[in-house]
């Protein structure tokens, strides 16, 4: 299987154009459809819709695509491994990051990474959704959550330490909850599907709270401003609203009484024997950024 016909396949899928995609490659229109000829020959299937404006993926194409961006990824990490590492690492990164997490703290940093690798682009989705990351042709994705057993490879990036905050004006006319049995008398904001709220009480004893409210959200920016608009109580991540706790919008309510948690903010990435360069230096520089005492956590 040619290594360059992957690459013309891998650009068609993103510029539906074969003039586009040749031209990016450095090879004529005839040549590249010459090329994806030979690829489709050599699979036995047809890979694209063809149409005089533009192509589109087929079933089997859409199949076919994250395993050629695999290919692609491995042949880069092993050039990589044997001296061609010295080159920047270049191409498309496909990065897929929570909603809120993203725009707060991939975003705002994204320019300081760019500048120091030029060659890459960056295509980012954002969701809150778990996505597939193979089905997808994701290069890494960013979670905050207690992982699951799965085949992906995981590196910590930051601690993802969560507390539960309420507004002073919410506070101020419904009272202080003294113990989190206290909080069935009061409104809970509740994160869709997350309505069990688990407190560490000491001596390795834990209590589960199930949590009721007038709201519930499906977003964590959502979550956070309605506690800082006073509509209830709620938990959030200490990277969500750490600006609010710093402004005084939002205190932390029981923290005698901490949440029983294990996440933390993690990279994963399709498990494989070769890490591409250009997914390693994503991951480097995030965990460089956030380091062992993000700066979220310190006030």
């Amino acid at each position: 299987m040619n290594i360059e016909h992957l690459k013309l396949f891998v650009r068609l899928a993103s510029t539906h154009n074969i003039s586009l995609a040749g031209n990016e490659l450095g090879i004529s229109p005839a040549v590249a459809s010459s090329h994806i000829n030979k690829l489709e020959e050599g699979l036995g299937v047809r890979l694209l819709h063809r149409t005089t404006r533009k192509v589109s993926l087929t079933e089997e194409g859409l199949a076919f695509l994250p395993h050629a961006e695999e290919v692609l990824a491995s042949v880069e990490a092993a050039r990589a491994s044997v001296g061609a590492g010295e080159k920047l690492p270049q191409g498309t990164l496909r990065v897929a990051a929570p909603a809120s997490f993203g725009r707060m703290h991939i975003i705002p940093t994204l320019s300081d990474f760019l500048a120091q690798y030029p060659e890459l682009k960056i295509d980012l989705r954002l969701s809150d959704r778990m996505i597939d990351m193979v089905e997808g042709g994701f290069d890494v994705a960013i979670r905050n959550a207690a992982l699951k057993d799965s085949t992906l490879i995981a590196r910590k990036l930051a601690k993802d330490k969560r507390i539960l905050c309420a507004s002073p004006e919410y506070l101020a006319k419904y009272g202080t909850p003294a113990h989190p049995n206290d909080l069935s008398h009061h409104q809970c904001i509740v994160l869709s599907g997350i309505n069990q709220w688990l407190f560490n009480c000491g001596n390795g004893k834990e209590l589960a709270i199930k949590a009721d409210g007038a709201l519930t959200v499906d977003n964590g920016e959502a979550l956070r401003d309605a506690c800082v608009a006073g509509i209830g109580i709620t938990i959030s991540s200490l990277w969500s609203v750490y600006k609010h706790l710093e402004k005084g919008e939002l205190v932390e309510v029981l923290p005698e009484f901490p949440l029983a948690s294990d996440t933390a903010v993690w990279a994963v990435y399709p498990s494989s024997r070769l890490l591409a360069p250009k997914v390693r230096a994503f991951i480097d520089f995030y965990a460089s950024r956030f380091s062992d005492v993000p700066y979220w956590e310190i006030s």
